[in-house]
């Protein structure tokens, strides 16, 4: 199957929605080659990124189901390389 490598950016400004991010964020961690956040205390937010190896299918429902959560957006990032696995 194909996959692609990609960046996820996330902004999360409800701190109560965080509980549901980390859960997505697990039940796609098979994917997940890793993750930084960087909490940006003076404007009361938090910036995540997180790169990802997986078909873009999951991506985009990954993705997808983040900009969902109440107070958190997302926007993808993809490399031109592409790989079968």
């Amino acid at each position: 199957m194909e996959t692609r490598v990609a960046l996820i950016g996330i902004m999360v400004e409800n701190p109560d929605s965080v509980g549901e991010l980390n859960q997505l964020l697990h039940e796609y961690g098979s994917y997940i080659i890793g993750r930084m956040g960087i909490p940006y205390k003076e404007r009361g937010i938090n910036i995540i990124s997180v790169a990802i190896d997986a078909p873009q299918d999951k991506i985009n429902a990954l993705s997808g189901k983040i900009g969902r959560l109440n107070g958190i957006s997302a926007k993808t990032v993809y490399s031109n390389l592409k790989e079968n696995k």
